[in-house]
């Protein structure tokens, strides 16, 4: 069984507390059995792979697969053309790791989110746009330190899309047993 999620923001990916009062995947009425595929931080959101499935996670999350994830990141100023092809280009220094290239892009319109609970910080004289980005990795906090490292530190960050599976229809908190036809979705690149 697979199951596509979307893991709302201040929910950690797992189904026990480290700390009192945190929320978990517990509360989410999830089948038995299914454990995260991969991980989304605890203030990050979107789609999430949950499966009951004995090795789905290694291949799915194996680099050699090269398989996409694509993130929406709202950042704190309208990053120029050059932070743009910075990003794309690969090679930032994440604590001793230099990243992969990716695919990044400043969108023209804001996506079709409502707002955040809790809303992300507003400052009047800092406009906010957003960023697609298409990794093929996924270390730890890994778009939000690239951001940064650009010069743009990441204000929300959305999961979209994992191979070809678009978890946009998905509300927060929601979640659905995949088809086969969905399935498949997820090995398309």
């Amino acid at each position: 069984m697979i199951i596509a999620f979307h893991k709302p923001y201040n929910v950690l990916c797992q189904f026990t507390q480290d700390q009192p009062g945190q929320r978990t995947l517990a509360e989410f009425s999830l089948p038995p059995e299914v454990y995260p595929v991969g991980r989304l931080d605890m203030d990050s959101e979107g789609l999430l792979l949950l499966s009951d499935e004995a090795g789905f996670n290694n291949r799915l999350l194996d680099p050699k697969t090269a398989h996409p994830r694509t993130y929406l990141a709202q950042v704190e100023g309208i990053p120029t053309p050059q932070a743009v092809a910075r990003l794309q280009r690969g090679g930032i220094d994440i604590k001793g790791y230099r990243t992969r290239p990716c695919k990044a892009r400043l969108l023209e319109m804001e996506p079709p989110f409502g707002p955040r609970v809790p809303p992300i910080r507003h400052r009047e004289s800092i406009p906010t746009s957003w960023l697609e980005l298409q990794l093929i990795e996924g270390k730890n906090r890994q778009v939000r330190r690239m951001t940064a490292a650009v010069g743009f530190p990441t204000l929300r960050l959305v999961r979209v899309r994992i191979g070809q599976l678009d978890g946009v229809s998905l509300a927060s908190g929601e979640w659905k047993e995949l088809t086969p036809a969905e399935i498949k979705s997820i090995w398309q690149k």
